[in-house]
């Protein structure tokens, strides 16, 4: 299991996940290129180690478990695969 960035943080980007991340596996954080240009932010699938630590910092509730993503945000569980596919 991993964790996914749903529609609440689009245009929020707030790094609160960021920093409570023990494996920095959210991206872009604030401090690389490509923060500016992201609606928001993403959780490496291939990174999380499935901590959780992510979810009660998140000041829109936007992160949940791949398996309990809410059924009109599911498309978010590619979006964020594919955004470490490039």
């Amino acid at each position: 299991m991993t964790f996914i960035i749903t529609e609440p943080c689009i245009d929020t980007k707030d790094t609160a996940c960021v920093d409570s991340c023990p494996v920095d596996c959210i991206h872009p954080r604030s401090d690389e290129p490509e923060f500016e240009d992201a609606v928001q932010l993403y959780i490496d699938p291939e990174e999380c180690i499935d901590c959780g630590a992510c979810v009660p910092e998140c000041p829109v509730e936007a992160i949940f478990p791949d398996d309990e993503v809410p059924e009109k945000w599911e498309k978010y569980t590619a979006i964020n695969a594919d955004y470490f596919q490039k």
